[in-house]
């Protein structure tokens, strides 16, 4: 049988086997060490996805208004074709800076995520710097460790206790959650809300928002104070920390605790623990998407270091070089890069003439949603998007190409989770093409003699993997390599675990971590985290297992008048939607939460007509879709 991966944009990246008989059937690959054979809800549901009646099946070219969704269908030459004048025109009329491929995660294959860049480098095209996800985390523990890379989660057999930080892990890391309780490791869990994660924990600490930072440093205090630290390690290896030490002596735990509404005795207790079992940190993309979150990481990231850890926590593990597969090589002057957060703003100013999309739906995930709309109806700009079904941001697209599933091509992927690289080959074609066989299709059709664009799948992951000493017979015999960790020091100025950030402090940011209070024009903080059932935008129109209500706490819906099963309108200055209101408890009182990214086209709203498109500026314009701040009325 086939070996498969799942490619969606999720820690766990599944390792499976696959096989079709009239009907797809997938299953986990027993052997592999993190995904053990077993596959979570959304991926169990896969031959769903990959049979969905509505995949599309021809190119589509628009005719009425965008976002009307009055299409024709073509043929495949005529829609390349209609791309490739459209793309001349644009460069000759505009330069080639005009013209941005727009592209993330939807799918990690190797090939299917970076092949096609391979063309807009060629044409010296503008790309994203990508800030929509875990940037300001990223730039964080790059001031602290050098790197965001942290620690193979195979090391989890050798702890006694992990902290979930800001993650709802049995949702997003189930293998992960997983395999901390096969290791019998306890489990902490901070979150302002009360996740399934917090409810399987042995404690749940429950943090108010944008105060990480404060409860960060109150332990810090404490372990400090309290000689609990490692300290051999700590003077061989932290750089700044008796400046640091003299930083936390002034904090009060009495305001870290009315701040975080966490009490001195659990900040306490939290430090202790912490400090007796040389605890580990599974640190959250969510906390870090808002105006705190740099700051946030940067302080959460220093405790492992107190207790002797050199990369005690975990964040990242992209640690495959995949440059040969998006080919920078190809361009002739340097790159252009709008940062993702600011996409609208550069259509408006006209900057971006020509908008090319695959692997992404912006126009569910993007934040503001309805001032992206707006820039897409008013402005001089051709839109062409590649993707499975008619997403929202398909309706805004002046041509649709339909694409294939990771089932109908070969491919690998890699986590950024683990340190296996995973093999995917093809198990039937049904629908549409490649990313890379549509890169090939338009350099043709442009009349590009390049053979970098023309190169087989098969003979970019070979060459993918030779650089990175990895075997292709291996990985095909047994359907999963690991990437061998080489001896690692931190890359950070000093060389050393940076407590005093040299890094931080040349963006004009202060040395260590500091907390400031951050307010909004409303008096309810909106949370968007993922829903169980859905990554980001994907599943919704085929698994249709979503939740559209608005969760509040019983305080603030009797303030307002509001019983669970009202129907509500939640609004800001950007939008307003409506959807029904369910009273819990598991949402702090100030704290209002939607779950994000469902389709417009379905649903008839999306919590992105509501989120901030604020920028954490200095943490690599990280986003901020959690310093969004709405109000809510019974309608």
């Amino acid at each position: 049988m086939p070996f498969s991966v799942c490619m969606r944009d999720c820690y766990d990246t599944c390792s499976m086997v696959s096989e079709i008989d009239g009907r797809l059937r997938v299953r986990g690959t027993p052997e592999h060490p993190i995904t053990a054979g077993f596959l979570c809800p959304k991926g169990a549901l896969l031959p769903k996805w990959f049979h969905a009646k509505d995949r599309l099946k021809n190119p589509l070219v628009r005719t009425g208004e965008r976002g009307s969704g009055e299409f024709r269908e073509v043929g495949w030459e005529e829609a390349i074709g209609l791309t490739a004048r459209k793309l001349k025109e644009v460069i000759e009329d505009y330069g080639s800076e005009s013209v941005l491929v727009y592209q993330y995660a939807g799918d990690r294959g190797v090939v299917n995520y970076a092949f096609p860049l391979r063309l807009f480098h060629y044409l010296n095209a503008a790309v994203l710097d990508y800030g929509i996800c875990d940037r300001a985390g990223q730039e964080a523990l790059r001031d602290v460790y050098g790197t965001a890379v942290g620690m193979d989660p195979e090391e989890l057999r050798n702890q006694r206790l992990i902290v979930y930080w800001g993650i709802n892990a049995f949702w997003t890391n189930l293998h992960g959650f997983t395999l901390a309780r096969r290791h019998n490791l306890e489990i902490w869990t901070v979150d302002v809300v009360r996740t399934e994660t917090a409810r399987r924990s042995h404690r749940f600490f429950r943090i108010r928002p944008d105060t990480d930072v404060l409860f960060a440093l109150g332990v810090a205090k404490v372990m400090i104070e309290e000689g609990l630290y490692e300290r051999d390690f700590v003077r061989e290896n932290v750089y700044g920390f008796e400046e640091f030490r003299r930083y936390v002596e002034k904090l009060q735990l009495d305001y870290v605790s009315r701040e975080t509404g966490i009490g001195v005795e659990e900040i306490e207790e939290f430090a202790r623990g912490f400090a007796e079992k040389r605890g580990v940190i599974h640190i959250g993309y969510g906390l870090q998407r808002s105006l705190a979150g740099g700051e946030a990481v940067r302080a959460i990231a220093l405790l492992p270091a107190l207790v002797g850890h050199r990369f005690g926590f975990i964040y990242d593990m992209k640690v495959i070089d995949k440059s040969y597969a998006e080919g920078t090589f190809l361009r002739t002057k340097p790159s252009k890069k709008i940062p993702q957060m600011k996409l609208t703003e550069y259509i408006e100013r006209g900057e971006v003439r020509f908008l090319y999309v695959y692997n992404s739906n912006p126009l569910a995930s993007l934040p503001n949603q309805n001032r992206l709309r707006r820039a897409l109806r008013e402005k001089e700009i051709f839109v062409v998007t590649h993707d499975i079904f008619l997403t929202d941001t398909a309706l805004y697209s002046d041509v649709v190409l339909p694409a294939n599933t990771f089932f109908e091509r070969l491919d690998v992927a890699d986590s950024y989770y683990h340190r296996y690289v995973a093999l995917n080959e093809p198990v039937a074609r049904l629908h549409g093409k490649s990313n890379s066989e549509v890169t090939r299709l338009l350099a043709r059709a442009m009349g590009i003699e390049n053979p970098y664009l023309y190169e087989s799948d098969e003979e970019v992951i070979r060459r993918v993997l030779e650089l990175n000493g990895l075997s292709w017979d291996e990985l095909r015999e047994r359907g999963f390599v690991k990437v061998p960790e080489k001896p690692r020091r931190w890359e950070t100025p000093s060389g050393k675990i940076e407590f005093f950030s040299q890094r931080a402090v040349e963006r004009g940011l202060r040395p260590f971590p500091w907390y400031r209070k951050v307010e909004g024009r409303h008096p309810l903080r909106l949370l968007t985290p993922t829903h169980r059932m859905t990554i980001t935008s994907q599943y919704h129109n085929t698994y249709g297992m979503i939740d559209p209500n608005l969760y509040i706490n019983p305080v603030d819906a009797g303030e307002r008048g509001i019983e669970d099963g009202d129907n509500v309108e939640v609004f800001n200055e950007r939008g307003r939607i409506r959807t029904v209101a369910r009273l819990t408890e598991d949402v702090p009182p100030g704290v209002v939460l939607l779950y994000k990214a469902f389709w417009v086209r379905l649903l008839g709203w999306n919590a992105n007509f509501l989120t901030t498109d604020e920028t954490v500026e200095k943490y690599g314009n990280g986003s901020a879709y959690h310093s969004t701040w709405v109000d809510v009325k019974r309608v």
